[in-house]
């Protein structure tokens, strides 16, 4: 009998680069060991949707990779807006998340099975 894979729904909080690489990555890394992955940008780590093509590589290259391969689920379009990058966020083409008060619900992920990590 084989094991169902865990899913993972990875929270992406922290505006520093280095942060936002190592979730990139984990992503990655866990959707090719066959385990589904949702990504989600949260809090301060949408302030980097509008700059993410001028930003230091490896960060616009991985960011394109995960969106190809439809590993993020959206941005938290409370957090965005209150971080005046509603319109920058809007333009990176993903979805804007607001279930809960205007921000993506955990809640929501763990009722579909996903493990939940936040950086």
């Amino acid at each position: 009998m084989t094991a169902q894979p865990t899913s993972f729904a990875l929270f992406a909080y922290r505006q520093e680069p280095g942060c936002f690489i190592h979730v990139l990555l984990n992503g990655l890394d866990l959707h090719a060991k066959g385990h589904p992955v949702k990504i989600v940008i949260e809090g301060p780590a949408t302030t980097l949707l509008p700059e993410i093509e001028s930003l230091d590589a490896p960060l616009p290259a991985l960011f394109k990779k995960v969106t190809e391969q439809g590993l993020i689920d959206g941005y938290c379009l409370a957090c965005a807006t209150k971080l005046g990058v509603g319109e920058g966020a809007k333009a990176s083409g993903l979805t804007p998340l607001s279930d809960m008060s205007g921000h993506p619900s955990i809640a929501h992920y763990i009722e579909q099975g996903y493990t939940v990590i936040n950086f």
